[in-house]
């Protein structure tokens, strides 16, 4: 049996190509993922590394609260510095002064700050501490000197001897005067460095000299860091702690895998695990075909004595051997992939070159294992129908499809559907969403799986109906194709059927998302104007520039808004700073208890979704502890509706509240209430004007600043369409291997039509409009099934966040119809060819 699987697997090597190619592409896809992080991940190692070679310890504040938009570090005096360099073992020590600064390119637009830090630093100048070497000019002296990495300086056309503005955010007025290159290497689109003296970087960065960030120590030839480390510790004051090099390098490395590669990784791996999904439609689709097409050879091997098990054992043999062999090569595909990408990203400045791809032995094992298990998983069903066939079958000429007259198929798929489309209706009224939507999800596409069968011959025969007008007897050739398989129709139609779901989910969650985001603009933001920085991770705006605004005549409300972080019961907490009397005045805010206007500095507002988790009500306490270990009781004084478009966070402080605690406030934007009588232009003139003098951040009216708010969705929404992609190719190149096995099936009958006067030219049309049927039916199943599923998610954001508005984007919706029908187009076209190749008299002559 083993020799007859394997002389069977050699004789039918183009067929199980097909097969093998669906594997291919999705462990190239997982294998490239992989090793794409690792290699990603080594680079920042490296990076780290030889920047930090010479620190052998750190001292710094321990405490460490909030994120990017609004994380704040504790500071050290810089008085320790001094106690430092008396240690024994200490070669070295220096004060390092950090915070958030964005440049200025030379046309005046920000460089950096769509992601990668803006930063600021002190220049250094031990060269043993020091993470930059000069390359050209000199280090900054004064105020009004910066040195800048030559990344920076070239994208923003920056040389030395040019002036620019440094947003800190205070604009600063600098002249570059020099430029370095940093140790190890630095992306070219990735941070931006701006270095000041010493001073000066106080000064303007932490708004004082008598603190700095952290200090960095090398030690003596011999001394170990952790040994170095304990002695440090005692001199320390509270609020500060040492910990060694390696440690440091270790942290930062685990801050960009958590904030950054862990989610990148699992984010491609779960389309990953979608192309692999369609891929196992495809798979079991193949083996399903030309399990049904030996039947004969398969009954045979019965009479012969072949048993159950043999034939049973034999048909998963061959599974493991497409797996194998396919898996393989889709490992050997992704390490090329991946080595492809790493070489763009690394040209476009993501990442700086570590030496090259890197791969781990589990990644090698995990794609192998991975393509074993799919491709033998959906062979399973296949070798067990095989293996069932009685050896009076081989006295059969052919074997009838009867799937779509099946009771059990079509009650089981009925109650499976109805099972998924209650969970999905009832999701919302659940305490976790998540997890009925998901069994909804997943019960209703496998019901419509196992429906298909039942509603293929139907529903091609619906879809068909228009092909016996516009195409006469080759149309309706193709409906009738289409119709009397409606197993292998229905199969080859789910694989595009998940993609196209999948597809049309994200499709219509961005399109709602985008509706809900104007709807709450609109509802809530009562002003005219909003002024915001570029970007999400730069420096933001002055504060100084609202008072600036606010006095202007034709300003009537000048409101901005900010972040801050504290500690609340041992939990980090985010909050919005904003003049709570001023709030009212331009966003339509539902206050349902208390009043803003008495929010003063020893206030605070909270959201009513987080009063009623909480039990907080209007008098209640809340201990806030500040980044600079400072504890403060507020209370709750106000009760507010938030919503996306409020701007707001859960808590609202007051400025004067928070300004004494933050160590480099910003706002995030200002909304602007014009006075009466005067318009949008003449507002933005006037706001623009004032707008340079602080670097000139951008000015929107109100549907600009809505479409910024989502313009992140469709950027995302692009990214995710060409991860799809890959799902939508597999699910095509099994609907032309289905085409493909199916000519091989029909050789007779195409041979006879042939005889009849059909000529090529009617053929290929006959096999191309069998396949737009089988992609259309797939397109319009994924269609209904992504667009039920986004709108229980809506449902559910509704209900649990009080908001939600769902949106079909039909637009969008047709140009995936119409670019499912393509993809039948396309995967005829092989198929098409190879029918038309056949000889009329070998056709008929075919047994």
């Amino acid at each position: 049996m083993i020799a007859v699987t394997l002389q069977q697997l050699w004789a039918r090597t183009r067929r199980l190509v097909g097969t093998g190619l669906a594997v291919v592409f999705g462990i190239a896809f997982l294998a490239g993922t992989m090793v794409l992080t690792d290699t990603m991940r080594a680079s920042f190692e490296t990076m780290f590394g030889q920047a930090n070679a010479g620190i052998d310890a750190v001292v710094r504040g321990t405490a460490s609260i909030g994120t990017d938009l609004a994380g704040q570090t504790a500071q050290v005096d810089a008085d320790v510095l001094d106690d430092i360099r008396t240690v024994d073992g200490v070669a070295t020590a220096a004060a390092e002064v950090e915070g958030i600064a964005q440049v200025l390119a030379a046309d005046g637009t920000a460089i950096g700050g769509d992601g990668p830090p803006t930063l600021g630093l002190g220049w250094i100048d031990d060269p043993t501490l020091s993470s930059y070497e000069l390359v050209d000019g000199r280090a900054p002296t004064g105020p009004g000197e910066i040195a800048l990495d030559t990344a920076t300086a070239e994208r923003g056309e920056l040389g030395v001897g040019d002036t620019t503005v440094v947003r800190t955010p205070a604009p600063v007025d600098v002249t570059v005067v020099g430029l370095v290159d940093l140790v190890g290497g630095t992306p070219s689109d990735g941070p931006t460095f701006a270095l000041f003296d010493p001073t000066e970087a106080g000064r303007v960065l932490l708004g004082r000299t008598d603190v700095v960030t952290r200090i960095i120590v090398a030690a003596e030839t011999g001394v170990d860091q952790q040994v170095l480390v304990d002695r440090i510790q005692p001199l320390l004051p509270d609020g500060a702690e040492a910990l060694t090099g390696a440690a440091l390098n270790e942290e930062l490395v685990d801050e960009v895998g958590v904030e950054f590669l862990d989610f990148f990784e699992r984010m491609l791996l779960v389309f990953a695990g979608i192309a692999l999904l369609v891929a196992t439609f495809s798979i079991f689709n193949t083996f399903s075909i030309t399990t049904a097409q030996r039947t004969q050879q398969s009954a045979l091997l019965r009479t012969l004595g072949a048993t159950r098990r043999q034939v049973l054992g034999a048909t998963m043999l061959e599974a493991v051997v497409v797996g194998v062999v396919a898996s393989t090569v889709g490992l050997l595909a992704g390490l090329g992939l991946a080595a492809g990408l790493i070489r763009v990203i690394v040209a476009q400045g993501w990442i700086v070159d570590s030496g090259g791809p890197v791969v781990m032995g589990d990644t090698a094992i995990a794609a192998v294992v991975v393509g074993l298990v799919v491709t033998v998983g959906a062979g399973v069903v296949p070798a067990i129908r095989a293996s069932a066939v009685a050896p009076l079958e081989a006295l059969r000429r052919a074997d009838i499809d009867r799937s779509d007259t099946s009771v059990v198929r079509a009650v089981v798929g009925t109650l499976l559907t109805v099972v998924g489309l209650g969970l999905l209706w009832a999701a919302p009224r659940a305490a976790d969403a998540l997890l009925p939507m998901a069994g909804g999800a997943v019960a209703t596409l496998v019901g419509l799986v196992v429906l298909g069968p039942v509603v293929a011959r139907p529903a091609a025969g619906l879809l068909g109906a228009g092909l016996l007008r516009l195409r006469g007897a080759t149309g309706a050739l193709a409906r009738e194709n289409a119709m009397r398989n409606p197993r292998r129709t229905a199969a080859t139609a789910s694989a595009l059927m998940v993609g196209v779901a999948v597809v049309t989910l994200f499709t219509v969650v961005a399109a709602s998302i985008r509706a809900t985001l104007d709807t709450e603009v609109r509802r809530s933001f009562g002003g005219d104007l909003v002024v915001m920085s570029e970007g999400f991770s730069g420096s933001g705006l002055d504060p100084a520039l609202a008072p600036e605004l606010q006095a202007d005549s034709v300003i009537d409300r000048a409101l901005a808004l900010g972040l801050g972080a504290g500690l609340v019961d041992g939990e980090e907490l985010v909050f919005s700073v904003a003049d709570p009397a001023a709030v009212e005045e331009v966003i339509d805010l539902e206050v349902t208890a208390g009043a803003l206007a008495d929010v003063g500095h020893e206030g605070i507002a909270v959201s009513a979704d987080h009063a009623e988790a909480a039990g907080l009500a209007i008098g209640d306490p809340i201990t806030m502890t500040f980044v600079d270990g400072v504890e403060q009781v507020l209370t709750v004084e106000a009760v507010f509706a938030a919503g996306p478009g409020d701007g707001l966070s859960t808590h609202l402080l007051a400025p004067e509240a928070y300004a004494p605690h933050a160590i480099q406030r910003s706002d995030t934007t200002i909304r602007i209430l014009l006075a009466d009588g005067v318009s949008v232009a003449d507002g933005r003139t006037a706001v623009e004007a004032i707008t340079e003098r602080f670097g000139s951040p951008v000015v929107l009216d109100r549907e600009e600043f809505s479409a910024e708010m989502s313009s992140d969705v469709d950027g995302v929404l692009a990214f995710v369409y060409g991860l799809l992609a890959l799902a939508i190719v597999i699910a095509s190149m099994g609907i032309a291997n289905a085409l493909s096995l199916s000519v091989h099936e029909r050789v007779r009958e195409i041979g006879l039509l042939r005889a009849v006067g059909q000529t090529r030219r009617q053929l290929r049309a006959m096999v191309r409009w069998e396949s737009v049927l089988v992609a259309v039916f797939g397109t319009v199943g994924g269609l209904g099934l992504g667009s039920l599923i986004g709108w229980a998610a809506m449902r559910a954001t509704a209900a649990s966040e009080g908001i939600g508005t769902f949106a079909l984007p039909t637009t969008q919706l047709a140009v995936v119809l119409a670019v499912g029908a393509a993809v039948g187009v396309l995967a005829s076209v092989r198929p098409a060819r190879r029918a038309a190749r056949v000889g009329v008299l070998t056709a008929i002559a075919t047994e």
